[in-house]
């Protein structure tokens, strides 16, 4: 599950560019299958974000949860990838991404009726 959080007017335009940069990382680096998206956007006023002195107008926050399981190179690369594709294809200075990679196990998780440490996925978690 991704969130990601930036200026209204930087990001209403630029909403499925950045979905398809995030998600692009998301298969590439741990493997989630693309069309295995749950995104959601927050398109904040400029009083609703107070950010660093020395960031630009793209300061942008993404918070992504993953089902636990992948190895700590798996997350590393996972930001890694994020930070290149959003300077290479959104043109966003990675001075003005900020990530954070949120764990829960299996069991917290619900969807399909099932829990997650019940239901057969198409990709691995363990990588």
């Amino acid at each position: 599950m991704v969130k990601i959080y930036a200026l209204r007017e930087r990001l209403v335009g630029r909403r499925q560019l950045l979905s398809d940069v995030i998600q692009a990382a998301l298969h590439d680096a741990i493997g989630l299958p693309p069309e295995k998206r749950a995104h959601r956007v927050f398109p904040l006023e400029r009083e609703d974000l107070f950010m660093p002195p020395d960031r630009s107008e793209d300061y942008t926050l993404i918070e992504i949860t993953l089902m636990s399981g992948r190895s700590t190179e798996a997350k590393k690369k996972l930001v890694r990838a994020i930070f290149e594709r959003m300077q290479r294809d959104a043109k966003v200075a990675p001075v003005d991404v900020e990530i954070v990679l949120l764990e829960a196990p299996g069991e917290n998780w619900g969807f399909r009726g099932l829990h997650g440490d019940e239901a057969q996925l198409n990709y691995k978690v363990k990588v």
